[in-house]
């Protein structure tokens, strides 16, 4: 049995399918299943059971002999817009409660952190260990992660195998829900689609053209393969990078956007707001080498590829994956 927190989001339900390719289908769904709209996320795949996110640890007491593995992947994944209470209570303490269940019961447990931790990037892009602590997040989301790593780190008694995946940038399908804070792609395709074109930024950073602001963007496909792979592996505990390693430009993003659904590209650059200038990330790009180190070979779905898949096979039909 293989347990998915936060299965009904956007990470966690193409995880659950991509378990279900591989004929995993003994899975246990953890979230707050009350919003429909994230629910169509997981219809159609196969699983065992449904548990809410807030009775999941009095069922992991009475079930964990029969647990195999845990994907942690809720969280309060929002940028803004909640108190530092909501992100220590979804996001750290929940996590603090499972790692030490995941000890208790002898679990191997993967964790989504996140790029997010990385703040301004001002230490670079490492998941050096060492860095963890010296790291400045930009927002409660990120500090509430970074926040559980240290934590991680500090522990004496820690599961037999775990991992704490930074994700950089990551696009693809099932993000439907996630309104504002869905990938830029998906905020592409609906706009080129009422507007003909597709606003971005302007560039206030001489070093960098309009559209030349930089991004890690993966493809959530990848993220489940480097899930998959770590399934399987089960030593070198860590916390690993997941991007591409390959930055590329947001207006590169837009382009290929517009190549996935036939048309020739027409982006218009506007000025960028006042209050967000000063500490604007123009630059993020992931060392994966670290992951490398470990075994794990495949390729990353190249910037072309993944925008291709995604807009091709999901967003014009409106499918899920």
């Amino acid at each position: 049995m293989i347990v998915v927190t936060g299965a009904a989001g956007f990470i966690g339900s193409c995880v659950v399918s991509r378990l279900n390719a591989d004929n995993f289908n003994d899975i246990v769904l953890v979230d707050d299943f009350s919003n429909s709209e994230k629910n169509k996320n997981f219809e159609g795949k196969r699983f065992t059971a449904k548990v809410d996110r807030m009775q999941f640890f009095d069922w992991l007491d009475a079930n964990h002999r029969f647990v195999e593995f845990i994907f942690h992947l809720g969280a309060r994944s929002a940028t803004t817009g909640f108190p530092k209470e909501v992100y220590d209570t979804l996001n750290l303490n929940y996590t603090k409660t499972l790692w030490t269940k995941c000890v208790e019961y002898g679990l191997p447990i993967v964790y989504a952190s996140s790029a997010a931790t990385y703040g301004m990037g001002e230490f670079g892009f490492d998941d050096n260990h060492d860095v963890i602590y010296k790291l400045k997040p930009m927002n409660l989301y990120g500090e509430s992660k970074n926040d559980f790593d240290k934590w991680a780190l500090q522990q004496e008694r820690k599961p037999f195998f775990w991992a704490g995946l930074k994700f950089f940038n990551v696009y693809g399908p099932n993000e439907y829900h996630k309104g504002r804070m869905a990938s830029v792609i998906l905020h592409a395709f609906h706009q080129i689609q009422e507007t003909g074109k597709m606003k971005l930024f302007k560039s206030h950073n001489p070093q960098y053209a309009d559209g030349g602001q930089t991004r890690d963007f993966v493809y959530v496909k990848d993220l489940c393969e480097v899930m998959m792979f770590l399934m399987h592996h089960r030593r070198d505990s860590g916390l690993y990078n997941v991007g591409t390693g390959k930055g590329r430009t947001f207006a590169d993003l837009t382009i290929n956007t517009f190549r996935g659904m036939g048309l020739e590209p027409n982006i218009e650059y506007i000025d960028m707001p006042m209050d967000i200038r000063d500490k604007y990330q123009y630059f993020t790009e992931a060392n994966m080498s670290k992951l490398r180190s470990i075994g794990y070979d495949r390729p990353f779905y190249s910037l072309e590829d993944g925008v291709a898949d995604y807009v091709k096979n999901y967003l014009i039909p409106n499918k899920y994956y």
